[in-house]
């Protein structure tokens, strides 16, 4: 079942998603320059402006906020559970580059580590198989 707790990490994860992958897609020269936004810089102090690839980075989070939204409106968890391993493979890997490369203030390097720690989180949060509450009337001789 796809208990309200499992709906709202899957809507936190859709609005990850729609927030980096529109602002990616659509408009990617706005994306490398000032992403996260905030006044913060966390693409352009990476290497050279590349659209392909900013834009390609759009259409993945936009493609894991779908799956994400089908898997909030349906009443199986698995649909949820899978969509966390994407997040969860994605979130991880993603996290431990930036380990590797903290670049920018201190603010950033916080920032950047906090923000992908926590989207790492949700998807490994959405992952886990569902708890099963004792319901009254069922065996509950375990």
């Amino acid at each position: 079942m796809n208990t309200p707790f499992r709906r709202v990490l899957l809507a936190l994860t859709v609005l990850i998603g729609l927030y980096v992958g529109i602002w990616a897609q659509f408009f990617p020269t706005e994306f490398y320059d000032s992403f996260p936004g905030f006044g913060l810089h966390w693409i352009d102090v990476d290497g050279p402006y590349n659209e392909h690839l900013i834009r390609d980075v759009g259409s993945f989070y936009l493609a894991l906020s779908a799956a994400s939204l089908i898997a909030a409106i349906h009443r199986s968890a698995l649909p949820g559970r899978i969509a966390g391993v994407g997040w969860a493979v994605f979130g991880v890997l993603h996290y431990g580059y930036h380990l590797m490369h903290l670049e920018g203030s201190a603010v950033d390097i916080i920032g950047n580590v906090v923000s992908l720690g926590l989207s790492a989180a949700l998807g490994i949060l959405l992952a886990l198989p569902p708890r099963h509450r004792n319901t009254p009337g069922k065996d509950q001789a375990r």
